[in-house]
């Protein structure tokens, strides 16, 4: 099959999966990653052979417009009003999740270090938009709706920039360090700080020229143009593209007066996209290798909700929320999707061998993750009195 007509196929199957996903009341994620599947070389082979060698250029792409997007939740103004619950609660659960897994897997399972670091870099992603329709569906309303609604607006960033480290560090194991010495841990706030000074850079020169642009889509052109600079440049110096494109969104946020016809723009375009990235997801997944996952999966599966949990209640503890919100908050993070699929896409790109096995426990526990995660959010939402 030629890739125009692969790509043909995949668009149009993949808008009838939308709606059987939504008949069904699956997550439309979830629906993409079957067709996947189902349409993969080990099923029907409807997809090109080329577009999926290319499945770490389509990730990079697809990640760089999901982190200029994330940009946007770090308007200083909205922080302000999110406040200290809402910051110590997705700091907490971003460290303690990525702690507890990387622990897990290094310390109980024996896994290598930089494969439990992997894995512990991806575990604090979450999927915003399940937690999201659980309220909006139940018209949920309370204090801890809004730190619900706060946290995972900005939890990604924070763990973006932690799985900007640790792959950093997972390089470094992976060519042969026994050890993780302090300049690998230093390499790794470098490439946080060159990612910044990349995304803050193009975001000043971006918000310069939009001034003389008043065409509505000579302004998309310019967004997408800049934002693809931007992954095309932390490639080539090797530092992280989640991040130059995540700062490149918060600047323009906190500078432009015209801030929202930036996102506008790329919500216009990107929804292709995001289905073409899906269901790449799903046709990646090797299905004669997950028989091999087994406990590795299991482990991931339960200690990633549970850190989580344990993180947002300790962080509740720290900005001294009611008990009710210290107990119940962690347990709308469960859903995991997008931005976690991405990153063991990327770790498939740098890491063939492993990043197949995080490939396959991610798509396999995203799964589970966003049929499950709605039932934990309704229930947390419930015992806090805010249905």
């Amino acid at each position: 099959m030629n890739l125009t007509f692969g790509l043909a196929v995949i668009l149009l199957l993949g808008l009838l999966f939308s709606y059987l996903a939504k008949s069904v009341k699956t997550p439309v994620v979830t629906g993409f990653i079957v067709l996947g599947i189902v349409i993969g070389p080990y099923l029907l082979n409807l997809v090109p052979h080329t577009l999926l060698k290319a499945s770490g250029f389509v990730a990079n792409i697809t990640l760089g417009f999901i982190a200029f997007s994330i940009g946007q939740d770090f308007y200083i103004k909205k922080l302000k009003k999110l406040g200290l619950a809402v910051l110590w609660i997705s700091i907490g659960e971003v460290v303690v999740s990525w702690f507890l897994v990387t622990f897990s897997l290094f310390i109980i399972l024996k896994q290598p270090l930089y494969l439990a670091l992997l894995f512990g870099a991806i575990a604090p992603a979450t999927a915003p938009a399940a937690t999201v329709m659980v309220i909006r569906e139940y018209k949920a309303k309370g204090t801890m709706t809004d730190i619900i609604l706060g946290v995972v607006a900005i939890d990604d960033a924070w763990g973006l920039i932690l799985f900007a480290i640790s792959l950093a560090i997972a390089r470094s194991l992976f060519n042969g360090s026994n050890v993780v010495p302090v300049m690998v841990i230093l390499k790794g706030f470098l490439d946080v700080v060159f990612s910044f000074l990349i995304g803050g850079i193009l975001g000043f020169i971006l918000n310069y020229f939009s001034r003389f642009i008043h065409n509505r889509d000579n302004f998309m052109i310019l967004t997408v143009g800049f934002v693809l600079f931007a992954i095309g440049l932390s490639s080539i110096l090797n530092v992280s593209v989640l991040l130059s494109c995540m700062f490149l969104g918060a600047v323009i946020v906190n500078i432009s007066p015209n801030k929202e016809k930036f996102f506008d723009s790329i919500s216009s375009i990107d929804s292709p996209i995001y289905l073409i990235f899906f269901v790449l997801v799903g046709a990646n997944l090797e299905l004669l290798s997950l028989k091999y996952i087994g406990l590795l999966g299991v482990v991931y599966f339960f200690t990633r909700p549970f850190g989580e949990w344990l993180g947002a209640f300790l962080g509740a503890i720290v900005a001294k929320t009611p008990r009710y919100i210290r107990k119940y908050v962690g347990l709308s993070l469960v859903p995991q999707a997008g931005v976690a699929l991405g990153m063991a896409l990327l770790c498939k790109s740098i890491f063939p061998e492993a990043g197949e096995i995080i490939m396959n426990v991610i798509i396999a526990t995203t799964v589970l993750y966003e049929l499950t995660g709605p039932f934990f959010t309704k229930y947390a939402l419930i015992k806090a009195k805010e249905i």
